[in-house]
């Protein structure tokens, strides 16, 4: 197990996050195959059944359809492995059918509240406070680009060129995407990296960009300075990634096309950039119901006219 994890790691390039969760699965499995006497597990003794009675106990003791599919995949990944060293002919996680997710909607912020939200953290011009100007160069980047919470915490000087208006960005499986940025953004990270300098000045290089005085912030930390930022604002869940979401509604919204939005945000597949479409459906649903007299609710003249199958 250990040479795939490292397989994981250093030829596939997954992240520390990903390698961690996967050898935590098939730790979890190998115990259930062989109770505490984990020696006794052989791989080739495996079939499908097995793999199946574990998934089918985990879903009764209430591991979520996404926690099930993922332990799926850790154990297909592990199975291929071994076939692809020659240590088994078949794959026996393969014909284990994954969980289906539920697809809610991603929540996000209306454009005009983060529009207002980040003006309204927008320090002074001669301003030299350290926790403002932090805060607000986390929420601007964050809804300005779309890049995700670790892309975030990576980020550093020599991946931001302000001559030539761009960012970029080392993502998933060590992908790297450009995104241009506008001036409004130019003029705060220059204001901001200034600011940081003078607070920090033994920064080792290259200096990351949202900095603590021991280097690169935590994704904690980041989290709880979200959450703060957002608790005034309608939206569910309060984290980086609901200003992701808001990024990719506001780009649709303003007329970009879907794949330059994949593009932006760094997404392999057009299929889950698509759910943001569904997000303007849902725009669109609610002015119907407001405007249209045959998609008004409530009437006391007309009962039937508040089903939703007239929608």
């Amino acid at each position: 197990m250990d040479e795939f994890l490292s397989y994981l790691q250093y030829e596939l390039a997954r992240s520390p996050h990903t390698v961690e969760a996967y050898a935590r699965d098939l730790r979890q499995f190998i115990e259930f195959c062989t109770g505490r006497d984990t020696s006794r597990f052989d791989p080739s003794l495996t079939d499908t059944r097995i793999i199946r009675q574990w998934i089918a106990t985990l879903a009764e003791s209430g591991d979520a359809p996404a926690s099930l599919r993922r332990k799926t995949q850790s154990l297909r990944a592990y199975f291929k492995f071994l076939c692809r060293r020659g240590e088994l002919t078949s794959n026996p996680a393969d014909d284990v059918i994954l969980a289906k997710l539920p697809k809610p909607l991603p929540d996000f912020v209306a454009d005009k509240d983060l529009l207002r939200l980040i003006e309204s953290e927008t320090p002074d011009s001669d301003s030299t406070d350290f926790t403002t100007s932090r805060d607000h160069i986390i929420l601007h980047l964050l809804y300005a680009t779309g890049m995700r919470r670790s892309e975030l915490l990576a980020l550093t000087d020599r991946h931001i060129d302000l001559s030539l208006r761009q960012i970029k960005i080392m993502g998933k499986g060590r992908k790297e995407r450009i995104i241009p940025i506008a001036d409004a953004l130019i003029s705060d990270l220059g204001r901001w990296q200034t600011i940081r300098d003078a607070h920090l000045p033994d920064l080792p290089e290259p200096r990351p960009i949202v900095a603590t005085r021991n280097g690169h912030m935590s994704a904690s930390n980041l989290e709880l300075i979200i959450k703060r930022l957002l608790k005034n604002e309608n939206a569910g869940r309060k984290s980086p990634h609901t200003l992701r979401h808001s990024f990719a509604t506001s780009m649709l919204n303003g007329g970009a096309d879907l794949n330059s939005v994949r593009a932006i945000l760094g997404h392999s597949s057009l299929s889950t950039t698509q759910i943001y479409t569904h997000l303007q459906f849902s725009d669109l649903r609610q002015i119907y119901s407001a405007a249209h007299p045959r998609g008004k609710r409530g009437k006391e003249d007309d009962p039937k006219k508040s089903s939703d199958s007239e929608l």
